[in-house]
């Protein structure tokens, strides 16, 4: 089944009875096919128009946005000339499930906005079918055929109308065939965990042994119920419980990845490391950079002094072309006095700044945002708000 289901919104089931050929992408838009207009040659075609959806879970909010999307030629009048009243911007606006918009419309409602999708489009394909009449009355956007995908292989549980809204389909879709991994779903790694499962990654695999007890809770997102603290859930079953009801592939792995059990990390696309250092960890890099796969290893050293508190952040990315610099930049020891990484102090924003780094890392390499200076190291200090970086390429 779709993952919008068209029947439980009265304006999208409305147009649906109607006779509309009406379907919700995998990427948050609703698209009305089989939409007659006049081209420049005074000939009827065929196009489609598309809105993107303000959902409220799988039903239908007001729409928020007064304009629309048009796959075709520019519409004109009975005559052959611009419909000038609904020109607002033309390019290339991918609409999801393979669509891709050439123009945008825009014709706002006297009122402000529009009260509903049914509204809306009809608006907009009444605008266009009037010019239609003139030329053939017989011509009409009903044609009863109804089309609602499947979307099964979509990786989350509901539309992403975020990536539709901010018309970013085309470049959260580069992040979409990864297969991550994060080894450590303590305070930085659930936050980690946090931003991924909002993109559209294959599978998200997550290691970790350790119970979620009421000290986690401090320095995690979410907010729990002292009865869910008093069971002492597993991390790995405690996260992936809330997770998996927005993203489909995350995956708890109980336990933690050491010497004996690295192989596990074989096929993954990238991996966050968030844990501490020392063998376990020494394996887990040694692995990782004999596979080639890329990875992103995170910590922080707190310390506290004069009732306030100090310290640094950091994240290291590690990529083939360049291992013993990122190498060089990561703690492996967890004795050592002088290491201010193996420091336990942790708060929750610290926690939340230092997993950004780490995924922004990971979606520069990706293509996701610009990479104008191609760091591979990035540290935070907070006492002067330093922020440094380093190992460009």
């Amino acid at each position: 089944m779709s993952i919008i289901p068209i029947d439980r919104s009265p304006d999208l089931q409305r147009l649906r009875k109607e006779g509309y050929n009406v379907q919700v992408t995998n990427a948050g838009n609703l698209v009305v096919r089989d939409v007659p207009y006049v081209n420049s040659k005074r000939e009827i075609a065929i196009g489609a128009l598309a809105s993107n959806l303000d959902l409220a879970g799988d039903i239908t909010a007001q729409p928020q946005d007064h304009t629309a999307k048009f796959i075709g030629e520019y519409p004109c009048d009975s005559q052959g000339n611009t419909l000038t009243v609904l020109q607002h911007t033309s390019g290339s606006f991918d609409l999801g499930s393979g669509l891709i918009a050439q123009h945008s419309f825009s014709r706002k409602p006297a009122c402000g906005h529009y009260e509903n999708y049914y509204e809306k489009m009809t608006a907009y394909i009444a605008l266009l079918g009037k010019h239609v009449a003139a030329i053939d009355p017989l011509v009409t956007a009903k044609t009863h055929k109804v089309i609602e995908p499947e979307d099964d292989n979509s990786p989350f549980n509901y539309l992403d109308t975020a990536s539709a809204r901010a018309e970013i389909n085309t470049i959260t879709a580069r992040l979409a065939e990864d297969a991550i991994a994060i080894v450590g779903i303590g305070g930085t790694g659930s936050y980690v965990l946090d931003m991924v499962a909002k993109t559209p990654v294959k599978k998200i695999h997550i290691f970790d042994a350790d119970r979620f007890l009421t000290h986690n809770a401090f320095r995690a997102p979410g907010a729990p119920a002292i009865e869910e603290l008093r069971e002492q859930p597993l991390k790995v079953e405690y996260f992936a419980s809330i997770y998996a009801h927005m993203h489909r592939g995350i995956v708890p792995h109980p336990f933690h990845i050491d010497a004996t059990n690295v192989e596990q990390l074989n096929g993954m696309s990238f991996v966050f490391l968030c844990m501490e250092g020392g063998a376990a960890k020494r394996a887990i890099v040694d692995k990782l950079e004999a596979l080639g796969i890329p990875f992103a290893d995170v910590g922080m050293g707190l310390y506290a002094k004069r009732n306030s508190i100090g310290g640094m952040l950091r994240s290291v990315l590690s990529l083939p072309d360049a291992r013993e610099s990122a190498r060089a930049r990561i703690p492996f020891a967890t004795d050592d006095a002088n290491n201010e990484y193996d420091k336990n102090i942790q708060v929750a924003d610290l926690n939340a700044l230092n997993a950004c780094f780490a995924v922004i890392a990971w979606k520069k390499l990706r293509g996701f945002y610009f990479n104008l200076g191609k760091e591979r190291f990035v540290s935070y200090t907070i006492a002067n708000s330093l922020l440094a970086k380093g190992d460009t390429v």
